[in-house]
């Protein structure tokens, strides 16, 4: 009996200006496989469908548990993590390509630096001054504690960035994933202090005004974040923001 092979249909680009092309690599089907180390496999030994030699398909790939969100592709049309794409749960062939809201850089890795560059534009950290002894941090209640971890889940992969059509090359739009890091942040009572300059950095191009509610992005999500909760709560809070700006003329 033949050998149960599965068909990786890898859209490839050798460097950022050059074009894409398609091409095929069998390998041997094992349940166990997932999309990383199927690529493993091809970087192992990088011969083609047709027996040609070639260079190791290039991908982004680190803690392989749906953690760090390094392995973001978009796999048989629908954006995931390749990590938790597992050969038995995969139709034969199988296309995968990098993200497209994003330059690639190579194959299927791609930059997602502007998504960093975002979150220190709306100042997504808490400061907290370490140079002495602070004393016990502020009580947060359970059910605060209990939301806002949900929202701490986020590893910055891209995929509701890749599904959202406000994030586009004709739109500045941060992405959904900017604004719950927005809402997380200020979940703290430190992180609070500082509310007003994040809603400041969200009122204004690429901000939540750019977002279309299409919702994609719970859909999308790993991690099953409630994003459109955090678009409502930052869009409410720039209102509000907006009309004190309006009084304090």
């Amino acid at each position: 009996m033949a050998e149960r092979t599965i068909v990786l249909r890898v859209k490839r680009q050798e460097n950022p200006q050059s074009r894409s092309y398609w091409e095929e690599f069998e390998l041997p089907f094992l349940p166990h496989h997932n999309i990383v180390s199927m690529l493993m496999e091809i970087r192992r030994n990088p011969v083609n469908r047709q027996g040609k030699t070639v260079a190791p398909v290039v991908f982004h790939a680190n803690c392989l548990e749906e953690v760090c969100g390094a392995c973001t592709m978009v796999i048989n049309g629908h954006v995931r993590q390749a990590c938790t794409a597992l050969a038995e749960q995969l139709p034969n062939p199988t296309t995968v390509e990098p993200m497209t809201k994003f330059p690639v850089i190579r194959d299927l890795w791609v930059d997602r630096s502007a998504m960093f560059e975002h979150l220190k534009k709306v100042h997504s950290w808490i400061p907290i001054d370490g140079t002495y002894d602070l004393g016990p941090g502020p009580r947060i209640s359970s059910d605060v504690q209990q939301f806002a971890y949900l929202f701490s889940r986020c590893m910055t992969c891209g995929c509701c960035l890749e599904a959202c059509p406000q994030v586009n090359s004709h739109s500045k739009f941060m992405g959904p994933a900017i604004l719950g890091q927005t809402f997380l942040m200020s979940q703290h009572p430190t992180g609070e202090m500082h509310e007003d300059e994040r809603i400041e950095a969200l009122m204004g191009e690429g901000g939540v005004a750019d977002c279309g509610n299409a919702q994609n992005c719970v859909e999308v999500c790993p991690k099953g974040i409630p994003l459109t909760t955090a678009i409502a709560w930052v869009g409410q809070r720039a209102s509000l923001k907006w009309l004190r700006n309006l009084f304090q003329r």
